[in-house]
């Protein structure tokens, strides 16, 4: 435990002496030995309770501790890696990098956040950001470093969730018949199996199984800074088969005649993986703009044109009210989307589920009525 020694007769007043968990020696000078022994006593507590935090660690500069952190990171994918370090270079480092951690409090991290909502940053943008900031500062709190993470019960803007877009059978058509023909196929299989786009540009033709009217999702394509990348879906949930209309299955044996097991069943028109920004740029946003469905907007400044109007990711927001509008349960769609529970579906998708309730109370009043339609049995009193 700690101890307070006299070192008045050296002209040094007071010092507390005590062993860290590391078995390492610490001491700290005081003037008064009021001082020297209440730090005393609270080391001694805080040895005790396993509390103890050494003073150097919040000393650690932000920036280095941060590249620490991202290097030693594990288990994630490209594209988060590069998301994360691009919301750590333009919003987070600017800031924090130079500060040490132990001199970033709570409210110096409110203001950081109050400040990135003030310069127009969306905020789910916001949100990532902190959530980058909040696992630096964890990790600080795991390594014994700081005792707690600022981080924490921080307010922050609400997200409003954008309007969903979903297209009809009819709409789906005409985008279908509209835009180029060797992408017509990911259309219809977008919108009736709702795969996501990384999951249709990932797609090999040994993963499509005509005869059960079947594909298997076990592989997606992510581009990282002009590189592509294979690797299997984010969840568990994601690894499913996803069964398609038999209209759709007929279109898609033309498409993938010919084509190799291992070869992508939707290339780019020059062979090899799709570049995203290309396919929405060439493909995606005319068929839109033809159909109907986008326009191509001029920004009053700058003079460019940019498309606003329907997303590729809208596609499979269309195919789950298609579902639902089929009668699928909550739980059947989950599954089919790849969620990873029905709470997902609920939150997303739950304005479109009143049919469901609709059934479910008709089916309940015919319930009632066989019962009240019933003869009522009559009491008769007994005498004894």
């Amino acid at each position: 435990m700690a101890h307070v020694e006299d070192r008045r007769g050296q002209g040094k007043g007071w010092r507390v002496r005590y062993r860290g968990p590391d078995g390492a020696e610490r001491s700290q000078s005081f003037t008064r030995k009021l001082d020297a022994d209440n730090f005393a006593k609270t080391v001694g507590a805080d040895l005790v309770r396993g509390q103890w935090i050494d003073p150097k660690g919040g000393k650690t500069v932000f920036d280095e501790w941060a590249q620490r952190v991202a290097a030693s990171s594990v288990d994630l994918r490209p594209s988060t890696r590069a998301r994360d370090a691009s919301y750590y270079k333009n919003h987070v480092k600017p800031t924090f990098g130079k500060m040490r951690l132990g001199a970033i409090d709570h409210i110096t991290v409110r203001e950081w956040v109050a400040e990135l909502s003030a310069s127009g940053l969306a905020p789910a943008t916001v949100h990532k950001c902190h959530q980058v900031l909040a696992k630096i500062m964890r990790a600080a709190v795991d390594a014994g470093l700081i005792l707690a993470s600022p981080c924490e019960r921080q307010p922050l803007p609400r997200i409003e969730r954008e309007e969903m877009r979903f297209l009809g059978p009819q709409q789906i058509a005409l985008l279908a018949g509209v835009i180029d023909e060797r992408y017509r196929p990911l259309v219809l299989v977008s919108a009736y199996g709702g795969l996501r786009a990384g999951e249709l540009f990932g797609l090999r033709r040994g993963r499509v199984d005509l005869l059960r009217g079947r594909v298997d999702v076990a592989e997606t394509l992510v581009e990282v800074r002009g590189h592509h990348h294979f690797g299997p879906p984010k969840t568990r949930a994601g690894h499913r088969s996803v069964p398609l209309p038999r209209s759709v299955v007929e279109v898609l044996t033309t498409h993938v005649a010919g084509l190799e097991p291992g070869d992508l069943v939707f290339p780019a028109p020059d062979g090899g993986p799709v570049r995203s920004s290309l396919f929405r740029r060439r493909v995606w946003y005319p068929a839109c703009v033809k159909a109907g469905f986008g326009e191509l907007v001029k920004d009053e400044e700058t003079g460019k044109k940019h498309y606003r109007g329907l997303r590729l990711h809208d596609l499979r927001h269309s195919a789950v009210a298609l579902w639902i509008a089929a009668g699928a349960s909550p739980k059947e769609v989950a599954v089919r989307a790849g969620h990873t529970s029905v709470s997902v579906v609920l939150d997303r998708y739950g304005h479109l589920l009143p049919g469901l309730e609709d059934r479910v109370t008709d089916a309940l009043d015919e319930m009632a009525k066989a019962v009240t339609s019933a003869p009522m049995a009559s009491v008769t009193a007994l005498r004894r």
